[in-house]
């Protein structure tokens, strides 16, 4: 008998090119680690949920933190261990955050950035969290989500282009809402983290360049063909609206992560 499919989103595709996409090794992403660390002060066994490339792992494990992680892709997996340099650091696991590996109670805390997003079914993520880290523990979310002003209006007219919307396969960007209401569920109390406020340069023509070359994981539902002729309409529309693709425009946005605290009986 096979097994099941995948129920989340992998990554496999992404791997030669995550870590310049994503700016693992930016500023913000260092603070982000630090806050997550500052969050898991005396918790002996924590697990990271789509650990990706390692960002913020590799940087807690240097903090001392006994950490395990899991991704669903082999190849993001093997990309940490190049970063990590030639061996890991810490045990991975290829598994699947609704299907996960471990016996009840396991850990002290769990934690995932940039994951919920991308599975279809999150709900059941949460079953597994709540299963798997011990009553009084902490899991600790930042679900991601796009930045606001011009990539969210040349996103916006490369759907209409396409005639489907363009939006994550899982838990939508910045919903909070639906991600308390659904960790209340399993008696998870949420607490919002202080935000990171990042005021930084991006140009469009990066964006579009991504577009292009297939980056972003929205997209990856849309035939190339599809994608590229929308991108053949808009990114004309682009200059004209908003000028140079390729000069530097100011961005200013939150990183905001949620811990939810569980039930100590």
């Amino acid at each position: 008998m096979s097994a099941d499919p995948p129920r989340s989103v992998a990554f496999d595709r992404a791997a030669s090119f995550y870590d310049t996409s994503r700016e693992t090794e930016s500023e913000e992403t260092r603070r982000e680690a630090e806050l997550v660390a500052s969050e898991l002060v005396g918790r002996d066994d924590v697990l990271e949920i789509g650990t990706g490339t390692g960002a913020i792992g590799l940087r807690l494990c240097e903090a001392g933190l006994r950490l395990t992680a899991i991704d669903l892709s082999m190849p993001m997996l093997g990309r940490l261990v190049e970063r990590a340099g030639g061996y890991a650091r810490f045990p991975l696991v290829q598994a699947d955050a609704t299907r996960m590996p471990f016996v009840d109670g396991a850990f002290d805390a769990a934690f995932a950035r940039w994951v919920l997003h991308l599975i279809p079914n999150w709900p059941d993520a949460l079953v597994e969290v709540a299963r798997v880290v011990r009553r009084g523990g902490v899991f600790l979310v930042n679900i991601g989500g796009a930045v606001a002003g011009p990539e969210s209006d040349v996103r916006a007219r490369l759907a209409a282009e396409i005639g489907r919307e363009l939006r994550p396969a899982g838990l939508m960007w910045h919903d909070y809402e639906s991600l308390d209401a659904a960790a209340g569920r399993f008696g998870m109390r949420p607490r919002q983290l202080p935000p990171m406020h990042v005021e930084r340069e991006e140009s469009l023509g990066d964006y579009l360049r991504g577009i292009e070359q297939n980056q972003y994981s929205w997209l990856w539902p849309v035939p190339d063909e599809a994608r590229l002729a929308a991108l053949a309409v808009v990114r004309p529309w682009a200059e004209d609206r908003f000028g140079p693709l390729d000069r530097p425009m100011p961005v200013a946005f939150d990183i905001v992560w949620r811990a939810f605290d569980l039930p100590a009986g």
